[in-house]
C-alpha cells in the first residue's frame, strides 16, 4: 500500500530522536519524517476522539485538525479524558490545549461540526478520522472522503463493543454507506470508558499505518471486548450504494 503524499521534512534533530526514540526504533527516521510532516483531520472529539487526538499528538503529526462543536460535560469526563478541568469549554479548543502541552511540534487548527459545504477543510488534510456519534454525521464523512479522495479511518463504539474499518478512498473499496445502507435510529448509546480509548488508539494505529504505507484494516473489524472476541467481515462495493455507485455533485 503507498504512503499518503506528504512533503519531506528535515532530518531528524538531537531533541526530536530524544523525544522520538522509541518510535524510531519502529518507524525509522523515513517514517518519522513521513508522520511529521503529515496532516491529519479529527472529526469528533469526544470519547474515540480523545485517544486518538491523543496519540497522533504524541507520535508528532505535523498538523492536527480538530473539529467539534460541542461543550465539554461533566459527564464526558469518564472516557473524554484530554478535557480534565475544561468543562464548559468548546470540545475542539479543549482539545488543541491539550496537544500544546502534550507536543508543542504539533500544529493544531480546529473546527466546528463538518457539513456538506465543508470540502475545503477535508481537501487540506492527508487522512480524516471519523470519531462522530452518529449515523449522519457518518454519511457526511464519508461522501466528502469519496468526493476528495482521502482516507477515512471509522470506528464506532457502544457498550462493551467496538469496531473499526480503513476506507481508502485513493483505490477502488466500499465506502461506509456499503456497509450500513442508511434508514438507521438516531439514538445516544451506552458506553464503557475504556472500550472508547482502546477502539480510539487502534484508529490512531491504523492512521500511522496509512501515514507510513503500511498494510491497513480494509476488513470491518467487530470486537467483543466483554469477551475479547474479534471477528473480521469481508465488505464489499453495493452495486445500488447511494454514495460511492454514483458520481456525488455537492
Amino acid at each position: 500500500m503507498p504512503p499518503v503524499s506528504v512533503v519531506p521534512v528535515t532530518p531528524t534533530s538531537k531533541p526530536l530522536q530524544e523525544r522520538y526514540s522509541r518510535v524510531l526504533a519502529v518507524l525509522g527516521e523515513e517514517g518519522l519524517n513521513r508522520v511529521r510532516s503529515s496532516s491529519v483531520l479529527v472529526v469528533g472529539a469526544g470519547g474515540l476522539g480523545s485517544a486518538v487526538i491523543a496519540y497522533l499528538a504524541g507520535v508528532g503529526v505535523g498538523k492536527l485538525g480538530i473539529a467539534d462543536e460541542d461543550a465539554v460535560e461533566v459527564h464526558n469526563l469518564d472516557r473524554q479524558v484530554i478535557h480534565a478541568g475544561n468543562v464548559g469549554m468548546n470540545k475542539a479548543e479543549s482539545a488543541k490545549l491539550f496537544v500544546e502541552k502534550l507536543n508543542p511540534d504539533v500544529e493544531v487548527v480546529t473546527f466546528g461540526n463538518i457539513s456538506r459545504e465543508d470540502k475545503k477543510v477535508v481537501k487540506e488534510f492527508d487522512v480524516v478520522v471519523s470519531c462522530v456519534d452518529t449515523f449522519a454525521s457518518r454519511y457526511i464523512l464519508n461522501e466528502l472522503c469519496i468526493k476528495e479522495k482521502k482516507p477515512m479511518v471509522h470506528g464506532a463504539i457502544a457498550g462493551f463493543e467496538g469496531e473499526l474499518m480503513v476506507f481508502d478512498f485513493r483505490e477502488d473499496c466500499p465506502c461506509y454507506r456499503c456497509v450500513y445502507p442508511g434508514n438507521y435510529e438516531e439514538r445516544e448509546f451506552p458506553v464503557v470508558p475504556p472500550v472508547a480509548g482502546a477502539v480510539g488508539c487502534m484508529q490512531a494505529t491504523e492512521t500511522v499505518k496509512l501515514i507510513c504505507g503500511y498494510e491497513v484494516t480494509k476488513d470491518l473489524l467487530r470486537i467483543d471486548f466483554r469477551y475479547m472476541e474479534f471477528l473480521k467481515v469481508k465488505v464489499s462495493k453495493r452495486e445500488d450504494c447511494p454514495a460511492c455507485s454514483r458520481v456525488l455533485d455537492f
